[in-house]
């Protein structure tokens, strides 16, 4: 890879990973789009599962006593059940259908009805949750607008929608790794300076938006985690619809 685009690359995870540690979500969202960009899709996706895997880990530690644990082990049961059967699939799709997928999701996730929102604590919604986002994690690199919807229809706070989500996406993620790296034809190569170098960034990114998430209030948190995802969808479409138009 030439050094300036490995430095670009840095920076960007250093970037995404700052944002991410405020919303817990976005920075996946913006960095598997610029890793489309840069790499074959199964290279995209094992790097972006590093990086995400060190920037939810650290995410994880910094805020660990805001766990909750109930709704981890229903979440993960659900991506155990999804991540079997796309084992035996092995499917890799085309980077027109991820960027399509990834944008479409935020827009179709607001079609649920209000009465329809999911609780993190319930066992049934976490299984069905897991097994939806860790299909979406397979077909696009990340699961963000669906897993929001997950933590944000119950009654917990930012620091615990933060902590929780951040150790559910490092499973998520860690089988996405898996799963790219190793069982799909085609399998990712994946170069150990950039895998060193995204882990340091991602942390680094992470550390420095702790502050800033502990100055927001539940009702900014909320708020801003809205607008973003739309933007960052609205994106995608438009670039996955030119993908599909350049053939």
């Amino acid at each position: 890879m030439p050094l300036t685009t490995m430095i670009a690359l840095v920076a960007t995870m250093v970037a995404t990973a700052f944002l991410s540690g405020i919303f817990g979500m976005a920075g996946g969202l913006v960095l598997i789009g610029v890793l489309f960009l840069v790499l074959p899709l199964p290279d995209a996706m094992a790097l972006h599962a590093v990086t995400q895997m060190a920037s939810n880990g650290w995410r994880g530690v910094l805020w660990i006593k805001h766990v909750s644990w109930r709704a981890v082990a229903a979440y993960l049961g659900g991506c155990l059940i999804a991540f079997i059967a796309w084992s035996l699939v092995r499917y890799v799709p085309d980077k027109a259908i991820a960027l399509l997928a990834l944008g479409l999701t935020p827009f179709l996730v607001r079609l649920v009805p209000a009465n329809l929102k999911p609780d993190p604590q319930n066992f049934l919604h976490g299984g069905i949750f897991g097994a939806i986002c860790m299909t979406l994690m397979l077909l696009t690199g990340v699961t963000g607008p669906i897993l929001d919807t997950y933590f944000l229809g119950g009654g917990l706070e930012r620091r615990q929608i933060i902590a929780t989500k951040a150790i559910c996406q490092v499973f998520g993620h860690g089988a996405k790794f898996i799963y790219f790296g190793g069982l799909v034809a085609g399998a990712a190569s994946l170069d150990p300076l950039m895998a060193a170098l995204a882990v340091a960034a991602s942390i680094a990114g992470t550390t420095a938006a702790k502050p800033v998430l502990e100055r927001l209030t539940d009702t900014q948190y909320r708020t801003w985690t809205t607008h973003i995802i739309t933007v960052i969808a609205g994106f995608y479409v438009l670039q996955g619809l030119w993908l599909v138009v350049r053939g």
